[in-house]
């Protein structure tokens, strides 16, 4: 076994064991933390097989950005994580056989992408253009329709999750912007009106017992 073959099987066993504790972690930012130890082996699989563009967009895109956002969300709101996992071992045998479906379904669908024999030769004049240059010229002419039912998703997910935060809750304040615009000032100021009072001229000043009792001592 080679260098490069160790390797893999060492990131992909990582891989494996952060992608099981995301969702077995019992703390929402333990499960956030493996997430991000299971993107930087991807990204470390990726290189070895020579994607670096997509190595390098995983690190900056999900784990620079993504995950650190996600990170703040967690430790900013307060979720009662025993609530969200009640349940949990009721439905995981259905979680578990959708999710061996699915693994199956793309197993079908993308091994015939990884038989190196089948892989078309490039010219000299692609192989001077580079993985990066090469990736965005197919992906802005074969795929560009597909690129776009993408960017829509990303949109109505973006969507989703702004509608999901702004929900009410009970324990939350709310002001409404509409009755702080339609305040009168008769709402915020009251005037008193108060007798006025003035001391007699040439009277001595009041004395309170406490001092009066120093004096006589």
């Amino acid at each position: 076994m080679d260098t490069k073959t160790a390797l893999f099987y060492v990131f992909s066993a990582i891989l494996l064991f952060a992608g099981f504790r995301v969702i077995t972690a019992r703390s929402t930012v333990h499960a956030a933390l493996f997430l991000v130890l299971a993107f930087f082996n991807a990204a470390c699989v990726w290189m070895l097989l020579r994607a670096e563009f997509l190595a390098i967009s995983l690190v900056l895109v999900y784990v620079g950005a993504v995950m650190v956002l996600f990170l703040f969300v967690v430790m900013m709101l307060d979720f009662n994580v025993d609530a969200l996992r009640q349940g949990f071992w009721k439905h995981f045998p259905l979680a578990g056989l959708i999710g061996v479906v699915i693994a199956l379904e793309m197993a079908v669908v993308l091994l015939g992408g990884f038989r190196l024999s089948d892989a078309p030769q490039l010219t000299p004049e692609q192989a001077q253009l580079g993985n990066t240059k090469l990736l965005g010229i197919e992906i802005y002419t074969q795929y560009l329709y597909p690129l776009q039912i993408a960017a829509v998703l990303l949109l109505v997910a973006i969507i989703a999750a702004i509608a999901l935060t702004m929900r009410k809750r009970k324990d939350s304040r709310y002001v409404d912007p509409a009755v702080q615009i339609r305040v009168r000032k008769a709402d915020r100021l009251r005037v008193v009106r108060m007798p006025a009072e003035t001391a007699a001229a040439g009277a001595a000043p009041a004395t309170t017992p406490n001092s009066s009792a120093g004096g006589q001592a």
